[in-house]
């Protein structure tokens, strides 16, 4: 199974330094609408068969090109959610860098609890299930997941055998694809971070 794994396009919340988490009505603004273009234009020609998306508008909105381009439904996935920020949704980044609790969730991604939210494991252990059941059920399809940053970021730090605290080595830029082949002898990485 190739899985093309795509991050949302930008929105005003990452203009402006916030954290969005699962907070409702963030729409992609003008550049995000452009990367969702472009990414149109990139995945036309990868043979995918189904689309997923979260079900969060950002993502929604930056999979309907795609779909559109390709005639395909966007299949509504809650697994590949962005993480539940709990307390730290809709602050800005300004702000959180002065809360201990952050700064030791960037060192130590592994084992802290988001205030009211979830654990990077949990957000890992949910994205990977997910992935993993979609190869035993299209072992042979192309499929796109339109997901989010640090969501994609685990899934990759899995694969790659990385541990979730290193994760924040990798880049997942807004409007990228990254690309894992899944195959009966393990994973194989074909691309991380292509801006179309």
């Amino acid at each position: 199974m190739d899985l093309y794994l795509v991050r949302h396009g930008s929105n005003d919340y990452l203009a402006k330094s916030l954290l969005a988490g699962r907070s409702p009505e963030v729409h992609l603004n003008e550049q995000g609408q452009a990367e969702a273009e472009r990414l149109a234009n990139s995945l036309s020609n990868a043979r995918i068969q189904r689309i997923f998306s979260s079900p969060l508008e950002r993502a929604v909105q930056t999979a309907e090109p795609t779909a559109k381009r390709l005639n395909l439904e966007i299949e509504i996935a809650p697994e590949i959610l962005e993480i539940n920020f709990g307390d730290w949704t809709g602050r800005s980044l300004r702000e959180l860098d002065r809360d201990p609790a952050w700064k030791n969730f960037n060192l130590y991604r592994s084992g802290t609890r988001i205030p009211n939210g979830e654990t990077m494991l949990e957000s890992q252990s949910r994205m990977v299930s997910f992935i993993e059941k979609l190869f035993r059920e299209n072992p042979n399809r192309t499929i796109a997941l339109f997901s989010h940053g640090d969501p994609i970021k685990s899934v990759f730090a899995y694969y790659l055998g990385i541990p979730l605290d290193l994760f924040t080595r990798i880049e997942i830029s807004p409007g990228s694809y990254s690309i894992l082949r899944l195959q009966p002898w393990g994973p194989q990485i074909v691309a991380i971070n292509r801006l179309p």
